[in-house]
């Protein structure tokens, strides 16, 4: 994968996470029901949405520094060892840092 598709790619996919985390904020921000059987369950989606929000929040670091790589110039080198990662692990994983072998 080309710097320059990995950086198309890993921008879309950031754009998709920012969406999706004003989504997750919107309807946290949203008032809790009256009825307490009502809250309770909404208390559990909104433990759910938490999660979720915190998942997508270390991808969009893991995107960052990945497109920090490309503007460095590293793209595609891992960070641990210095050898070039395969293109079909960057084509799976475009914002990982590591050749499988350091990623174990």
């Amino acid at each position: 994968m080309t710097p320059a598709k990995a950086r198309k790619t890993l921008i879309a996919r950031r754009d998709e996470l920012l969406g999706n985390l004003d989504r997750i904020e919107d309807q946290l921000d949203e008032p809790m029901p009256k009825d307490w059987e009502d809250a309770a369950s909404e208390r559990q989606e909104d433990e759910v949405l938490s999660a979720l929000g915190h998942s997508d929040q270390a991808e969009i670091r893991r995107i960052d520094a990945a497109l920090a790589r490309i503007e460095a110039g590293e793209y595609g080198e891992c960070v641990q060892c210095g050898k070039k990662i395969p293109e079909k692990r960057l084509e799976l994983l475009p914002d990982t840092p590591f050749c499988a072998n350091c990623a174990r």
